[in-house]
């Protein structure tokens, strides 16, 4: 009959696009189409019949009347919820006749879910099956449990909703459904949760805990059905310790990080913590195994570990909420405890984040110069006979890889100044200097990627300028991380690097260093020589006779006819000298020789004589 799924698809797609009042409206709809599919509908004008009770010899003819008890019950909890909304905002929050209507529409709805559940409990007459029995079971119980909560009898809320609790694991053990699981968490374990605290129940009790105590175990033949499911819901655990977090023995009771050992408040980050220990084993199982496996499978068995400690931040943020939603200040020794957690399971996240990128990175974090397929296992024979050698990447496929490389540098890096954001962390100095290590180490690593880039399309001196940029941070790195602490390789990688690692990394760049240095120095006297051959190729043989002619003197090039105007260098003193045997054109012999140079001289130093004159002044 899919009970469960009837009724939360019935919510969601009501609530998708309205609120309870919306759905109070269709299921009115519904359960007049409802009832005229049974013939029971009130004629228009008619006299009104009160509706007899179903019984199971109905259900067995038609099960279109278990839909109606369904929707009728639906009907009044939307309506109970429509009225709770409309009194959400009140300042003095629900008291009253408004509380009283609440209630008495969810006592209805509860009879109509229990009368449901009656029915189905007599499989030879309705016909029907065990996971009918324990969905209809389970759904009385949930809207019992909503009736009770409303009336704070919390005590009775905690027992039915504890029921509802093991049937639906129950249930989502053998059907593997995930509509059970979103109501576990959406709607059963809030509730139990606030019900035990009210009950002053310590938080450091988890759900399953509180559900196994409270689920009446009178009920000999729905703990017969819960055993066959799922025998290992039921099952009686140990005593908890006064000081301990429930559970099994396997369940951590306090966590270290950085000499500080606290105890854990919260059942739930035990129970999520006690997961990742569990899968930081198989992690390293997994690692030790995988000599033969591609770097992409690899980083994979990392999923495990990444989600089980982002189960763990996310039951410490809630634990941390849920202590101040209660008004517990900062100061209080639980509140201080919770934030330690907070930052280690924090730190452990961000960690194995880091450990995955550097997986993917490649041999030594990408240090050397690799550009072999990541996606690709290495083949067995290749290693072995060695007669077949992988061909060489192009280019453009050398450059993607060398993009991907500082794209994983660029998350760890942000990784890294998420973890200095870290309550606790600015305050340690050893764990600071270590982080601002590591941080020099990738951002050498990442300069490095970029420079080997720069070199493949050509630009040798931007590289050259990278990497000796590469090795002031390698070499900051190797100065600021501490050598205390030997780190094993064999261990899967995560944040921590050892100074091997480091030291590695300084003697790559600085082989690559001077492997540039001389790559851009003989790239310069190539472009001196090009130079001086793109020069000497136009002039002609008469003017490069200081040369020898390796190739064969050109002799189509001798001389240049015609020729061409050019400058001549001569001293000043050619030209005093030759000033006095320059002969211009039109001009006589006046620079001929010496001595009519002198008598000229001469002729030019005597005195004029005065001229004679006539009588009177007149003549010449």
């Amino acid at each position: 009959m899919d009970i469960t799924g009837f009724v939360v698809q019935g919510r969601d797609k009501a609530l998708l696009y309205g609120d309870f009042s919306t759905y109070h409206g269709q299921l009115s709809k519904r359960l007049l189409s409802s009832r005229k599919k049974l013939g029971i509908v009130t004629k228009n004008r008619g006299k009104f019949r009160k509706a007899e009770q179903v019984t199971a010899e109905d259900v067995q003819g038609n099960h279109e009347h278990v839909r109606l008890l369904l929707l009728t019950s639906e009907r009044a909890w939307a309506q109970a919820m429509s009225i709770k909304a409309a009194h959400a905002n009140d300042q003095k929050g629900i008291a009253g006749r408004a509380r009283s209507h609440i209630v008495s529409r969810l006592e209805k709805a509860a009879r109509n879910a229990e009368l449901v559940a009656r029915i189905l409990s007599q499989p030879d007459i309705a016909g029907s099956t065990a996971t009918d029995v324990l969905e209809a079971q389970a759904y009385a119980s949930l809207v019992r449990g909503a009736m009770q909560f409303e009336k704070h009898s919390w005590r009775s809320c905690l027992r039915s909703y504890a029921t509802t609790y093991v049937i639906y694991n129950a249930l989502a053990a053998a059907s593997k459904s995930e509509i059970f699981k979103d109501l576990l968490s959406e709607t059963v374990e809030p509730s139990i949760r606030f019900a035990a605290y009210q009950l002053k129940t310590p938080r450091t009790v988890s759900v399953a805990t509180l559900a196994k105590d409270a689920f009446p175990r009178s009920d000999d033949a729905l703990v017969r059905e819960i055993n066959r499911l799922d025998a290992a819901i039921l099952a009686d655990t140990k005593p908890e310790p006064e000081d301990g977090v429930a559970g099994s023995q396997k369940t951590p009771q306090t966590l270290t990080w950085r000499a500080h050992e606290v105890q854990i408040e919260d059942a739930q980050i035990a129970t999520s913590w006690a997961t990742v220990c569990d899968a930081k084993e198989r992690l390293s199982q997994a690692v030790s195994k995988s000599q033969d496996k591609g770097l992409h499978e690899v980083a994979a068995a990392y999923d495990e570990v990444l989600i089980s400690t982002q189960d763990a931040v996310d039951a410490a943020r809630r634990a941390i909420d849920d202590l101040k939603g209660d008004g517990v200040s900062q100061s209080d020794a639980r509140m201080q405890r919770l934030q330690i957690t907070r930052t280690a399971v924090n730190y452990e996240m961000i960690s194995w984040r880091i450990g995955r990128n550097r997986v993917l990175t490649g041999p030594h974090d990408g240090a050397t110069e690799e550009y072999g397929s990541l996606r690709r296992r290495k083949r067995k024979d290749a290693a072995s006979s060695g007669a077949r050698k992988e061909k060489e990447l192009p280019s453009a496929k050398k450059l993607a890889k060398l993009k991907e490389k500082a794209a994983l540098y660029d998350g760890i890096l942000q990784n890294l100044e998420s973890i200095r954001e870290l309550p606790g962390v600015a305050a340690d100095e050893e764990l600071a200097a270590r982080i601002e290590a590591y941080e020099q180490y990738f951002i050498a690593l990442k300069h490095l990627a970029v420079a080997r880039s720069h070199a493949i399309i050509g630009n040798s001196a931007n590289a050259l300028a990278l990497i000796h940029r590469a090795l002031a941070f390698s070499l900051k790195a190797v100065a600021k991380l501490p050598k205390a602490h030997p780190i094993s390789n064999e261990l899967p990688l995560s944040l921590d690097i050892s100074p091997a690692s480091v030291r590695f990394l300084e003697q790559v760049i600085d082989g690559e260093l001077q492997r540039h240095r001389a790559i851009v120095h003989v790239a310069n006297l190539r472009r001196e020589q090009a130079r001086s051959d793109e020069y000497q190729s136009h002039a002609p043989l008469v003017e490069r006779l200081h040369e020898y002619p390796v190739g064969g003197a050109d002799l189509d090039n001798i001389v240049e006819f015609p020729p061409r105007e050019a400058v001549i260098p001569v001293k000043p003193i050619f030209l005093d000298v030759a000033w006095n045997y320059i002969h211009y054109p039109g001009r006589g012999p006046q620079a001929g020789s010496g001595q009519a140079d002198a008598a000229a001289q001469e002729e030019a130093e005597k005195p004029a004589q005065q001229p004679k004159r006539s009588w009177f002044g007149f003549g010449r």
